[in-house]
């Protein structure tokens, strides 16, 4: 599985603490990490909205198959990512909530409150997040006699937001032009996200409007 982290502005000086943690976790289960900010070592401007913005795009061209955001309350980036067309995201707060979506709602997104967890047993708070996600089986069913309703749930979910939603590529057309160059001009996106997307389309159109935008340098 692709993994990608994006956490927006605030939580910056966090980036290269929780990317640690992550890849320790998920490249024991044979997944590998993408990181597309923000830290104090690159230059990325993205708020909690880019990076909802920024988690359909990854989705949706294939780039990555599952997203691990946050900002200090999770919560804007919540509201964010779930505004994209086929992106499930839900808020995570604990291990439990870790299992209860992956059995339950079998997402791919979550969003994180790291303004919560930096103090003392930081690391090991993250690390069991990780841990219970990566560990449990999606679409398992909690408790397993209710498997069956859940996996209907999901169905009229994804049936509801393909009903009332717009394709992730008239999103692009219509998008603050501002907004997108936000969160795909820096050395994150170019080094990560070209190799790694599935959908030529999109990836056409974002390496058209990346190149239009090269000339001002990333430092």
């Amino acid at each position: 599985m692709k993994i990608a982290l994006i956490n927006e502005n605030s939580q910056k000086k966090k980036n290269d603490f929780i990317l640690n943690v992550l890849e320790k976790v998920a490249e024991k289960y044979g997944h590998q990490v993408f990181n597309y900010g923000v830290s104090e070592n690159k230059r990325a401007n993205i708020d909690y909205v880019g990076a909802g913005l920024l988690a359909g795009i990854l989705l949706n061209s294939r780039a990555v198959d599952f997203v691990i955001m946050g900002c200090s309350s999770g919560e804007g980036v919540l509201i964010s990512a779930n505004a994209m067309p086929n992106v499930y995201c839900g808020y995570v707060s604990d291990v439990v909530d870790a299992k209860l979506f992956v059995k339950i709602n079998a997402g791919n997104a979550i969003s994180i409150p790291f303004g919560k967890y930096f103090g003392t047993g930081t690391e090991f708070q993250l690390e069991s997040i990780f841990e219970a996600l990566f560990s449990t089986s999606f679409g398992e069913g909690y408790p397993s006699e209710r498997k069956e309703i859940q996996d209907c749930q999901r169905k009229e979910l994804e049936n509801l937001k393909q009903t009332s939603q717009i394709s992730m590529m008239e999103i692009l057309d219509e998008v603050d032009k501002d907004l997108l160059y936000q969160i795909i001009h820096n050395e994150y996106f170019e080094e990560n996200f070209f190799g790694n997307s599935l959908d030529d389309e999109m990836s056409e159109l974002l390496k058209d409007l990346f190149d239009a935008w090269i000339e001002e340098p990333f430092n």
